[in-house]
This record gives structure tokens, sequence and C-alpha cells, in this order.
């Protein structure tokens, strides 16, 4: 272990860490923050992802002992006191990790080899993106595609809100237009069904689905909160499925319906 002791929060070695409340300059380092030891924990396991230092007082150092003997990166041991003013915010869990972003999966080549994906229409909000992420990889989705307007899933909510399923789960981004339209069709042309999740009528309610109802192969649709799927792209659906709700409650939550259909799914 490459471990280090700091005592300033000015060190130029812990300047990457001053970005963290700034997403968008980390993205154009080509980094990714992951807060918390549950997350780092998991971010080092996984060894999907290049580990450029980690920042941690003793507590999370020696909670995370175990794992840490494969590390290469340095690991910056400081007092908590030095995490507010270098990082701009308050951590209790004195534990941060950078780490590189992954270079874009091509869409059609994450679906080859799948069985099941989600696809994101314009969710903007990293907590409901989390969410998503976590109730794909606990339900057996191969992985996810977000179309434009979709919160980063390496933003640090989303990675906290995902409990590192964000870390895990293959996904890829597509393009804005005709070019998230083209992806669809050639995604149904490749033997996938696709299942919007709408509340319009009409629609199958998932409750009524038979095990023989559920294809081989499907993508489920998932739209933003409020306006629900772009309508060119509901229109490409195959199925459009609803949750029955009980009267006068009109919608749920992107992430909670995502969680029932996935469930629902797996379960036929």
């Amino acid at each position: 272990m490459n471990v280090i002791r700091v005592d300033s929060a000015t060190d130029e070695r812990l300047a990457g860490y001053s970005l963290i409340g700034d997403e968008r300059a980390l993205a154009r380092r080509g980094w990714f923050v992951a807060e918390g030891r549950y997350v780092v924990e998991r971010l080092i396991a996984g060894r999907r992802h290049e580990l450029v230092s980690l920042l941690v007082n003793d507590a999370a150092l020696a909670a995370l002992a175990p794992h840490l003997g494969a590390v290469t990166a340095p690991i910056y041991v400081c007092a908590p006191r030095l995490f507010e003013p270098l990082t701009g915010h308050h951590f209790h869990r004195g534990c941060l990790a950078l780490a590189v972003r992954p270079a874009p999966a091509p869409p059609l080549l994450l679906a080859r080899g799948a069985r099941s994906l989600v696809v994101l229409d314009r969710v903007g909000n990293p907590d409901n993106v989390g969410s998503i992420f976590r109730s794909a990889l606990a339900l057996g989705a191969d992985g996810l595609w977000l179309g434009p307007g979709c919160a980063d899933p390496f933003g640090r909510k989303a990675i906290r809100t995902s409990m590192a399923a964000a870390l895990a789960m293959p996904f890829a981004t597509l393009g804005g237009g005709a070019a998230c339209t083209q992806h669809l069709v050639e995604l149904r042309d490749a033997g996938f069904e696709l299942l919007a999740l709408s509340p319009r009528e009409p629609g199958v309610e998932l409750g009524e689905l038979s095990s023989a109802g559920v294809p081989v192969r499907f993508a489920l649709l998932l739209g933003a909160e409020g306006e629900g799927l772009a309508p060119e792209l509901e229109a490409l659906a195959t199925r459009r499925l609803r949750i029955a709700m009980r009267p006068g409650v009109d919608s749920l939550n992107v992430g909670v319906a995502a969680g029932i259909a996935l469930h629902t799914l797996r379960a036929r």
C-alpha cells in the first residue's frame, strides 16, 4: 500500500478533491468520485475502474485495510477536519476515491449478449438514475441504455443512491434525436421486444402477464417524471405496459416503477 499522510488542505496532491462539487470539471479530466466506505470498497473490489487515488481518515483506512492489498494508487490519509475545507462539503464518512471514467460502450455491442435491457429517456434526476441502476442490478437486467437528458450515472449522487450498482452495471449512452430512435429500431431488429412502461391507455397490466407473455429478449423503456416517454420512442414499442394503481393516483416515481416492472418480468 502506498499510504501518504497529509496535513494541509492546500497540498497540491489533493487538488482533484477540490473539484468534487463540480462534476463537469471532474468529467473533463476523465474522472469520477466515489464516497463512503461501502461504495469505495465496491469500487476497489470490482476492479473495473482504474483508481487515481483515495482520501481517507484513519477510521476509514482501518475499515478498508482488508481490501487495500492490491491497490497501487496513492492512499492519502488526513484528519477529518481537512475534508470540508478541501472539498467544500461536510463528509461524515471520511472516505473518498477518485477513479478514471471508462471509455463509452457501443450500445449495440452491449446489447449483443444481453437478454434484458433498461432504456431511459430524459430521466434527469440522479437519485432516480441511481435507484434504477440498483434495481436493474438486483433484478437481473443485463445493461442500461441512457438517452439524451439522463443524469450522469457517474455523478456523485447517482453512484451513492445506486449503492455502487452504477459501478457494476454495463451501460451505454445514446445520441440525441434520430440517432436515439435508430438505435431502438436496430435493437428491435436484433430480436428485442420493446416494452414501454406507461400509464397511458391502452396497455397491458403487469399483473396480467403470464410467463408465456414475457419475451425471451426485451428492453424496458422508461421515460421522464411527469412527461413520460417521448412520443416517437413510445411509438416504437411493440407493447405498452402499465402498473395497476388505486383510483385517483395517476403515476409512480420512475425509480419505484422500474423496480416493480423488473421484479414482475423476472418473476414471470
